[in-house]
């Protein structure tokens, strides 16, 4: 587990009143070995999902800091983990201002599991997520110190023309569509297959309204007599699954007198035990599909394009190879476009303490060598200069700002590790002109002829 540490100077670490430094153990927290699948997310303290035993058998997701007591875990059982992939979390704060019915922060976690679900002979990996919430301390007995709020969902990233599914995700992206608002957070996912011989990705995304309306509605049960899964029980209330902030102060909770976790009915947490697979899959088509090339990591920009009073919005994806590549995509509408190809680095690198990293920018303007061919990347802000005869990326000082981001690409190990860090631009609105519009002034030499807007 690494963090940054902004301030070095004021920095020291825990110690017991002897003067002895407090050690911890890192089991939990971070995996045996670094083949083992991991990921965590700080939410004021660390939630992790790795391997719990050093053979990398037994599996947890786990609230990993924190007080003692309140350090809870998934169950273990194979209805909960079956031999999960870890891919990637988010914490996903709710609206303080838009928040009416008093909902709880929730932590999501993406992962591949063997689905239990399907009676066949070969072992069918299915890519899941998963969420608990951040106020959610365990039952009294039945679950004591586990989850009183872990579910799960099938993600489904189907290409409905040619009816191929893709059942193995790789990498998670998580972006807000709308900058503040967390009821605009979208995953983007990579995903492959494992029936396919040759080297195949592709890249789906999932909103955060559609994973809410899919664990928020019906359960799947398997009967225990015939081991098939079929449409369950009565469900309970409270609905489980689900814990309010506010002390759960609120409707329905309220009306029972339930003020924690601890206070839920047995057959609440017995439910809930029972049943943490949603009946519905969350479903989406690809953005993109990609043969011959296996994507490792992903990140997302956006970038907001206009003509007249129309805006679209533009997404950018970066996506790293398994070769050390970097590969951006601009996905308008139900277009998919290859734009760059960047070579980062000429071979594999072998061991875990290769300290190379690049930084690289959103935007390659500088790679269209003509105005027309500028013209066609006005989606991601690039505008042709004509007194300096190229290409570049459109910003001035202006009181319109814009968020741009850099990417910064680190080789420590193979795959390819992607991280996005911030940087400021400023654009002025209303300047990127439709492509056919700027082909035409290129043609007749009308273009903008100044360099500096």
């Amino acid at each position: 587990v690494c963090f940054y540490i902004s301030n070095i100077s004021s920095f020291s670490l825990e110690k017991h009143e002897d003067g002895s430094m407090k050690m911890e153990t890192g089991k939990g927290k971070c995996p045996f070995e670094p083949s083992q699948h991991y990921t965590a997310v700080m939410a004021g303290i660390l939630y992790t999902a790795a391997t719990s035993n050093f053979l990398g058998t037994m599996y947890d997701i786990s609230r990993a800091t924190g007080i003692e007591q309140e350090r809870i875990r998934t169950e273990q059982s194979i209805n909960w983990l079956s031999d999960p992939e870890f891919v990637s979390s988010a914490f996903i704060q709710e609206d303080e201002k838009n928040n009416p019915t008093g909902e709880d922060d929730k932590i999501y976690f993406f992962f591949t599991e063997v689905a239990k679900e399907y009676d066949l002979y070969a072992k069918v990996k299915v890519p899941r997520v998963a969420r608990v919430c951040k106020s959610d301390v365990g039952g009294m007995k039945t679950l004591q110190r586990r989850w009183t709020t872990f579910l799960k969902a099938q993600l489904v990233c189907e290409d409905r023309a040619s009816g191929q599914r893709f059942n193995v995700l790789t990498d998670v992206f998580t972006v807000q569509h709308q900058p503040g608002d967390p009821s605009s957070t979208h995953f983007y996912g990579i995903f492959t297959s494992q029936w396919e011989r040759e080297e195949l990705s592709a890249v789906c995304v999932y909103s955060l309204e559609e994973i809410t309306k899919v664990m928020n509605g019906p359960f799947k049960e398997l009967k225990k007599t015939c081991e098939n899964w079929i449409n369950p029980e009565p469900i309970p209330t409270p609905r489980p699954g689900q814990v309010y902030s506010c002390t759960l102060n609120t409707i329905p909770y309220h009306i029972i007198n339930i003020t924690s976790s601890l206070k839920l009915p047995d057959k609440v947490l017995t439910f809930v035990r029972d049943h943490p697979l949603m009946d519905n899959s969350v479903v989406a088509a690809p953005l993109m599909i990609r043969n011959g090339i296996t994507y490792t990591k992903l990140a997302v920009t956006l970038t907001m394009a206009s003509s007249g009073l129309k805006q679209h919005m533009t997404t950018v994806l970066h996506l790293g190879t398994d070769h050390g590549e970097l590969h951006k995509v601009a996905v308008v509408g139900p277009n998919a476009t290859l734009i760059e190809e960047v070579p980062l680095f000429s071979g594999p690198v072998n061991g875990l303490t290769d300290p190379l990293c690049l930084s690289l920018p959103i935007v390659g303007c500088s790679l269209y060598s003509t105005c027309e061919v500028c013209a066609r990347a006005r989606s991601l802000g690039c505008v042709w200069r004509h007194k300096e005869g190229n290409c570049a990326l459109k910003y001035v000082t202006n009181k319109h700002s814009f968020t741009q981001k850099h990417i910064r690409t680190h080789r420590l190990s193979l795959p390819l590790f992607i991280v996005v860090t911030q940087l400021h631009l400023y654009f002025r609105p209303g300047e990127v002109v439709e492509a056919d519009d700027l082909v035409r002034q290129c043609n007749k030499g009308e273009g903008k002829s100044d360099s500096g807007t």
